[in-house]
């Protein structure tokens, strides 16, 4: 059998592994799904031992079920769910649950960044330090475990902790360490400064490695556990927006790009450092040496999709669902959804916001909701873009990707309100195939990852904006807009009375 590699992309409901061989296609599949678990209103929390299994699992499978030769599985990289803090002791030992990136606990935490350092950090960061990010999640930790952080040798995120299971080797990627916060982004360091500001020794932050650096090899007890040779390379890899970024083929200034997973992410690639949202939007490493990425996130995109299936439409298939809003009309009748039912990042950095429906009469169908729900959420979308437009950025291409690239009527629907053209692509694998990329790079299949790209990404069928469509969706995003700021103190006093009830 032919070379391949291996792109773990490491989700928060589950663990994908693809095969890729030498000429960009997948030639096997597997993936694992595993729990999360959320002890109180706005805690998110992981075993870091599920990711470990799961990925085990999936390479297994691969092996016995698929027919892979552990001897052709040249390297494996990795995309990994952004933010996750995993607590290590003097042992390399877990020592809490890890933390996810929507975790929204640390509200006192990110005040007290700002109130400490203010405009230095986001100079530093290139980014206002958000309840996501993790370096308010070690805060937390600091101040209210203080018994587990004083155990606490160093930090990880969730994929560089399922590498160094892998491999033995502790070590972080330029496009992770970036959304910790706590990296000097232009000069590829920990930032001193935000150790010094909040008590942080030096040797609590890992190695820093480019994303397509050599890691390190897979450890004789890994290879034993799951049937590898200690003979396959492991590389950096890479956080999952910019892994999808790179399998999505986003390596020109004038296109950015759409994701609807779990949340939803609209990011663009960024040549120079010296372009400044003001922190508005975020701006992180991007998995391709000296190269950056500006994104901005809805906190739940698929997810409030997939809330709102699983209340009024279990039974129904994905794509009969999605269909059935054809049947009501642009605006969805003159109904419109809000999806902050995780609370909000960008342009809102608001983890108490919530969700709501507003303009409901007796008039409304399922299918007017339906469609509400999808509009909502290219709605925030556009929330992001309208940032990009006020600095002036130039883009004409949106690369959908995820689950609004499934269907037809969504990405119309994108187009329309974007005022954009929308392309697919050909075989979207998104951010597993961009670690699989990453890889291939690193083993030298490829000069580069821009070449790996230019070889491997197809864009298939393109979606143009309708004219009509455009102005009457102009109309109710105007509305739209005005619904935070009109809903911010209602849905603050609820959930403070939801937290009294807990307890």
């Amino acid at each position: 059998m032919t070379q391949v590699v291996l792109g773990v992309d490491l989700g928060t409901s589950s663990v994908k592994v693809s095969a890729v061989d030498r000429q960009g296609q997948i030639v096997a599949q597997q993936s694992f799904d595993y729990p999360l678990t959320q002890p109180h209103p706005g805690w998110s929390e992981q075993n870091p031992e599920d990711w470990v299994n799961g990925t085990t699992v999936a390479i297994v499978n691969l092996i016995l079920k698929d027919g892979l030769n552990p001897a052709d599985i040249a390297g494996i990289s990795y995309s990994g769910q952004m933010h996750g803090l995993v607590l290590l002791d003097d042992n390399n030992q877990v020592l809490r649950p890890a933390i996810l990136w929507n975790d929204t606990r640390t509200t006192s935490q990110t005040q007290e960044i700002a109130e400490k350092m203010s405009e230095e950090f986001v100079a530093i960061t290139r980014n206002h330090a958000l309840e996501g990010f993790t370096l308010p999640k070690i805060l937390w930790v600091k101040e209210n475990e203080p018994e587990i952080f004083k155990q606490a040798k160093m930090f990880l995120l969730p994929k560089d902790y399922l590498r160094y299971r892998m491999t033995g080797n502790l070590a972080m990627d330029y496009s992770d360490a970036a959304g910790t916060v706590a990296l000097d982004v232009v000069h590829k360091t920990w930032s001193k400064a935000v150790q010094e500001a909040f008590d942080l020794p030096a040797s609590f932050f890992p190695e820093l490695i480019e994303s397509i650096d050599f890691a390190g090899y897979i450890s004789e007890s890994y290879a034993t556990f799951s049937g590898l040779h200690t003979s396959t390379k492991v590389f950096g890899g890479a956080a999952d927006n910019a892994a999808g970024a790179v399998g999505a083929g986003l390596l020109s200034a004038n296109m950015v790009m759409s994701s609807i997973g779990t949340s939803g992410v609209v990011a663009k690639f960024e040549d120079q450092a010296d372009v400044d949202y003001k922190g508005d939007i975020h701006f992180f490493n991007h998995a391709i040496p000296n190269k950056f990425y500006s994104m901005g996130v809805t906190l739940a995109a698929g997810d409030a999709n997939a809330w709102f299936k699983s209340v009024f439409g279990e039974d129904i298939p994905f794509e009969d669902w999605v269909n059935e809003a054809a049947q009501s009309l642009v605006g969805a009748n003159g109904l419109i959804f809000t999806p902050y039912i995780s609370g909000e990042r960008t342009p809102y950095p608001d983890a108490d916001i919530r969700a709501s429906f507003t303009g409901i009469d007796r008039t409304h169908q399922r299918a007017d909701f339906i469609r509400a729900v999808l509009e909502g959420i290219i709605f925030s979308f556009k929330d992001i873009m309208t940032i990009y437009d006020r600095e002036g950025a130039d883009f004409d291409t949106v690369v959908a990707i995820g689950g609004g690239a499934k269907s037809p009527l969504w990405l119309q629907i994108q187009a329309d309100i974007f005022n954009k053209k929308v392309t697919t692509l050909v075989n979207e694998q998104g951010p597993g195939l961009g670690a699989a990329m990453l890889a291939a790079t690193g083993l030298g299949w490829y000069d580069s990852v821009q070449d790996a790209a230019n070889k491997i990404i197809k864009f298939g069928t393109t979606y143009y904006p309708n004219p009509e469509a455009v102005a009457n969706y102009d109309q109710v995003y105007a509305i739209y807009q005005t619904i935070y700021a009109a809903t911010k103190e209602i849905s603050h006093e609820l959930l403070t009375y939801r937290r009294q009830l807990k307890h």
